[in-house]
């Protein structure tokens, strides 16, 4: 007789099962994928990255309050006119009324509108900033936005002090009709007031930057830097096409076909936009 019998024995299928076993969550935004090369990361490594990927150099998009703790020295920031909000002057209704979307969008983002605007500092450099948020329906630029970086360019005139606007847009607000177009012109204006006073204005360019904000004072910087890779249009590939009846190279609106071609004076990348513009900064002081 065997010592063991194995043709009695039968494995008992839930013989190896692990009991007690708990499910495990993982919550939402812990990891993050890059949307160019791929990469999984922690998404507490992407912030401390600027929210740059530490493989290929891709951009993820940004917020204003983000930018604000990028770019300025802690406990300088003042917020200037935070308390405007846009209003519904048309009465426009597309999938819902303007009046509600804007609502939406404010409980959504944080934000009253499209731009944050305030007096901060820069190693030391007092400086007036404004910084456009594509959050909130796409950065575009309604009344508000025009009213609040006109403010800040007349208070950068009044105080002498050097300006720098951040720009992220769509381009015109549509719900807003010819008044949102009629910012451009505003804005301009008070630029060329600015400029009048031998004073430093500097355009930064992150993705996207379109339409009437590309038309008028994100391109009228004394130095105008963008992202790399950054999307800056005025208008869409296809219009463009159709208009002119030729084929446009694949990348002829990206920030590096444009520094190319004459239309940027720097690319600078996140990680290093901080330090680029003190440097500049403190040129511009050293030389008055």
């Amino acid at each position: 007789m065997s010592l063991y019998n194995w043709s009695s024995k039968k494995e008992n299928p839930k013989a190896h099962t692990i009991k007690n076993t708990k499910h495990i969550t993982i919550p939402d935004g812990l990891w993050v994928k890059c949307f160019d090369c791929g990469l999984l990361m922690y998404s507490k490594v992407l912030k401390r990255n600027l929210k740059v990927c530490p493989q290929c150099s891709y951009h993820f998009q940004t917020s204003s309050n983000e930018r604000i703790e990028q770019l300025i020295d802690e406990g300088s920031w003042q917020p200037m006119d935070a308390h405007l909000i846009s209003t519904d002057p048309l009465g426009f209704k597309d999938q819902k009324l303007y009046s509600q979307r804007l609502k939406d969008t404010a409980r959504k983002t944080g934000l009253q509108d499209a731009v944050q605007t305030g007096l901060g500092k820069m190693h030391g450099h007092k400086i007036c900033l404004g910084i456009m948020d594509f959050r909130f329906m796409g950065g575009s630029m309604g009344s508000v936005v025009g009213e609040k970086l006109t403010r800040l360019l007349e208070k950068a005139t009044q105080e002498k002090l050097p300006a720098i606007i951040l720009c992220a847009s769509g381009g015109a607000r549509m719900q807003e009709g010819m008044l949102s177009l009629m910012q451009m012109a505003k804005i301009s204006s008070a630029l060329e007031m600015h400029k009048k006073k031998n004073l430093l204005y500097l355009s930064v360019l992150t993705s996207p930057t379109t339409g009437g904000v590309t038309a008028s004072f994100a391109m009228l910087g004394d130095l105008i830097i963008a992202e790399p890779k950054a999307l800056i249009a005025f208008a869409g590939r296809r219009v463009i096409e159709q208009t002119i009846k030729e084929d446009l190279p694949e990348n002829f609106q990206s920030s590096e076909y444009l520094f190319e071609h004459g239309f940027l004076d720097l690319i600078v990348p996140r990680t290093q936009l901080r330090s680029k513009l003190i440097q500049i900064l403190s040129l511009h002081t050293s030389n008055k």
